[in-house]
């Protein structure tokens, strides 16, 4: 089996291009990162960026063990929508391939706004953006700092 992984940064079309690719190629299982609950999850991106941006601080365990359940299985290719392409030791001896969307990150906004908030109000609309601007943006650009040069292929 072959285990492709597919980053981004958040609303960075991972899951659209994952769905796209198991829908083109056949024999095909994926396995989805915001699906799980994760031991270590960071609550605070920005005190987890001032620590040094640890990928490796989130357990992963559960990906790790549905990957390994997967591979006693016939299926021929594995696409992983995940966010961290080799940046997670433990994670990246699986992946054979790590692309990498380099969404802009503007789009990227309008694409979270666009899926997470259709009912918000203006107001809501305008602290999450605040809240963006604030915290939120240096997380983004630590993905671009770490996750894109460690991937395999870069896609714009």
């Amino acid at each position: 089996m072959k285990i492709i992984a597919i980053a981004a940064v958040t609303a960075g079309g991972k899951t659209t291009v994952v769905n796209e690719l198991k829908d083109q190629l056949p024999n095909t299982r994926s396995l989805h990162f915001d699906d799980y609950s994760f031991e270590g999850e960071v609550d605070d991106f920005c005190v987890w960026i001032q620590q040094g941006a640890d990928y490796n601080v989130w357990n992963l365990e559960p990906l790790i063990k549905d990957i390994l359940e997967l591979k006693k299985t016939d299926t021929e290719y594995l696409l992983l929508d995940y966010p961290f392409a080799y940046c997670h030791k433990a994670l990246s001896e699986f992946i054979d391939r790590a692309i990498f969307i380099d969404t802009p990150l503007d789009i990227a906004v309008a694409r979270r706004i666009l899926r997470d908030m259709n009912n918000a109000t203006g107001e809501d609309i305008r602290n999450d953006l605040e809240i963006y601007l604030k915290y939120a943006r240096a997380a983004y650009v630590q993905m671009l700092k770490d996750v894109l040069p460690s991937s395999g292929h870069i896609i714009d």
